[in-house]
């Protein structure tokens, strides 16, 4: 489980839904919530939350990403590959710590990705779990 610190700058309410948006080091990320301020206490702007979320959830881009929905996108670069025959897991050294995603190894070897590479870690905003 890949772990990060932040605060909460904003909050969304529709329904039982909320989209917090939270900010680490100077890193904007999003996370859509079945919980509001009302239901959740820790749900405030100035809090200080936990974002976590799954090394099978982050999708890794290279290059040119501009035409894309997703909206947390963490710059880094590979600092490790462990390659298996299907999947590989790689590590991502970024300003925030290090980050953890597992891909198929075919993923990795079509986009040419190799220790030093310069990537972006991106996780959608259902998968972006929020905790105190």
């Amino acid at each position: 489980m890949n772990i990060l610190t932040g605060k909460i700058t904003a909050i969304e309410v529709s329904g039982s839904l909320s989209l917090v948006t939270a900010v680490a080091e100077d890193v904007v990320l999003k996370s859509i919530v079945i919980e509001t301020p009302e239901t959740a206490s820790y749900l405030q702007e100035g809090r200080p939350v936990k974002l976590l979320f799954k090394e099978t959830e982050v999708i890794i881009g290279v290059g040119n990403l501009s035409n894309i929905s997703l909206q947390n996108r963490i710059a880094g670069t590979v600092s490790s590959i462990e390659k298996g025959s299907l999947i590989s897991r790689l590590v991502i050294n970024t300003r925030l710590g290090e980050i953890v995603s597992v891909i198929t190894t075919r993923a990795v070897e079509q986009l040419n990705i190799d220790i030093n590479a310069e990537v972006k870690a991106m996780i959608k905003t259902n998968e972006m779990m929020l905790s105190e």
